[in-house]
C-alpha cells in the first residue's frame, strides 16, 4: 500500500460492476484509492457487488464499506450523503462512476422510456449526488475533490443518443461545479474513457448484440488510434487517482481524455 491518499476518505458512487470477464471502472478506482491509502465507502445500488468490491479491499489490507443506493430518488442521495459524513467523519473525495446506456439508438429510434432511464441515471443522479455532498465538503473549510467520470460519446459521433447527450451534461455539470467552488477549495474534474475492456462496455455489446466477447473486444480494439487495443478500467482508475489526490491540487473543471488517442482526431 502506498499513501497518495493517506488519510483520506473516498465515497465511490458505482463500486459494484457488471459481472464479466474484466474489472469495471468503479470496482478498480474504489480498489486503487483504498491501496493508495483512503478510507473507502463503495456505494451502488446491487449491494452484493459493492461487497465483493469491498471484500477485495480488505482482502488487500484496505479499509471499506457498503452502502446501497438508488441515485436517481433525491431522499436516497441525501440520505448517502448524511451516511457518509456519519460513517467517515469528512468526505475528501467525491466519485461518481455510475453510468447506463442499455436499449440506446439513433434519435428516431430511440424510446422515450429508455431516453429518460439513460438521462436520470446518468445525469441527474450525478447531479444529486453533487447536490448533496457538496454541503458538507464545504462546511469542513479544507476543500475536497469531485472526480465524475463521463465518455468519449460526449464529443464522438455517435447514434447513442441519450447516452452521449447524458455524457455531454456531466462533462458541463463538471464545469459549472468547478467554476462555483474555487473558493470553497473544492475541485470537480472529470474523466472521459475511449473504448475500455470492461464487462458493461464488451459483455454488454456481445448479449445485446448477439455476438460473442472475443469478436466484439477484436472490433473495439481495431478502432483505438494507440496500439489498436482498447484500454482497461485501470488506466481511468489511475487518472482517477490522480485527479482525485493533492497532486491535483491546482486542477479543476478539466476534462480528461482517457482514449488512447481517439479525441486527438476529432476537429
Amino acid at each position: 500500500m502506498v499513501d497518495r491518499l493517506a488519510g483520506k476518505t473516498a465515497v465511490v458512487v458505482g463500486a459494484g460492476q457488471t459481472p464479466g470477464e474484466t474489472i469495471g471502472n468503479g470496482r478498480a478506482t474504489a480498489l486503487l484509492f483504498a491501496r493508495e491509502g483512503a478510507s473507502v465507502l463503495c456505494v451502488d445500488s446491487r449491494l452484493d457487488s459493492a461487497a465483493e468490491t469491498a471484500a477485495m479491499i480488505e482482502a488487500d489490507g484496505g479499509k471499506a464499506s457498503i452502502y446501497r443506493a438508488d441515485i436517481t430518488d433525491e431522499a436516497a442521495c441525501q440520505a448517502l450523503a448524511a451516511e457518509a459524513k456519519a460513517r467517515l467523519g469528512r468526505i475528501d473525495i467525491l466519485h461518481n462512476n455510475v453510468g447506463v446506456g442499455r436499449g440506446d439508438s439513433s434519435i428516431t429510434q430511440l424510446d422515450e422510456a429508455v431516453f429518460d432511464h439513460i438521462v436520470t441515471t446518468n445525469l441527474k443522479g450525478m447531479w444529486l449526488t453533487i447536490k448533496h455532498f457538496l454541503p458538507i465538503m464545504r462546511e469542513q473549510e479544507s476543500g475536497g475533490s469531485i472526480v465524475n467520470i463521463s465518455s468519449m460519446a460526449a464529443v464522438a459521433a455517435s447514434n447513442l443518443i441519450a447516452y452521449g447527450m447524458s455524457k455531454a451534461g456531466v462533462n458541463k455539470l463538471t464545469r459549472a461545479t468547478a467554476a462555483a467552488n474555487t473558493r470553497y477549495m473544492i475541485r470537480c474534474n472529470c474523466i472521459m474513457p475511449g473504448l475500455m475492456d470492461t464487462p458493461m462496455a464488451v459483455g454488454g455489446n456481445a448479449a445485446a448484440r448477439g455476438r460473442s466477447t472475443d469478436d466484439i473486444r477484436a472490433g473495439r480494439d481495431a478502432l483505438v488510434p494507440l496500439g489498436r487495443k482498447m484500454g482497461t478500467a485501470w488506466d481511468v482508475a489511475y487518472a482517477a487517482l490522480f485527479l482525485a489526490s493533492d497532486e491535483a491540487k491546482f486542477i479543476t473543471g478539466v476534462i480528461l481524455p482517457v482514449d488512447g488517442g481517439m479525441n486527438a482526431g476529432i476537429g
